[in-house]
């Protein structure tokens, strides 16, 4: 990454299935050793009600800051590629249970839709799941087109997300 351009972006993951805990720290490994991209931090962990869904079992989640060499949709391509490799499977159910789940949720100051792809995440302002970790890492991000990340998390409070360390 020494000549490229390098964005910052920030990635969320979650899991409910077959230890959530640990898939969400194998993802947070996995995201370092994806090509052009290393993790310069991410928040603890925080357990969360389901989202859409409720029954299912709590999710784990965290969110990851990355510098990346990767355009947007690159990154997103890395990132199911990883959900693959853990076993998720794409069935057009939304808000179900998952083994792993990884959202590129901001890139750098990019607003970008597409087909497959809305940066920034396009509910972000809604999940205190995203908010909260997120706020522990990069309080003062503006998220483009939506805010401060320390204004948003302030603003959809808790929903029942808690830290687990």
């Amino acid at each position: 990454m020494a000549n490229e351009a390098v964005a910052t972006a920030f990635v969320g993951v979650g899991s409910n299935l077959d230890g959530p805990e640990r898939r969400v720290r194998l993802a947070l490994d996995a995201l370092d050793g994806l090509p052009r991209t290393r993790v310069v931090r991410h928040s603890r962990l925080y357990r969360t009600a389901p989202w859409g869904r409720s029954e299912q079992p709590d999710f784990v989640n965290a969110v990851a800051e990355v510098s990346t060499a990767l355009a947007p949709r690159a990154l997103l391509d890395a990132l199911l590629a990883l959900e693959l490799a853990q076993g998720r499977l794409r069935d057009g159910t939304r808000w179900g249970p998952r083994t792993l789940d990884l959202d590129l949720v901001a890139y750098d100051a990019v607003r970008l839709v597409e087909p497959g792809l809305t940066v920034p995440h396009p509910r972000i302002a809604e999940r205190a799941f995203v908010l909260l970790p997120l706020a522990e890492i990069a309080p003062d991000f503006d998220i483009p087109g939506v805010g401060r990340v320390r204004d948003l998390a302030a603003a959809v409070g808790e929903q029942g997300c808690r830290a687990l360390d």
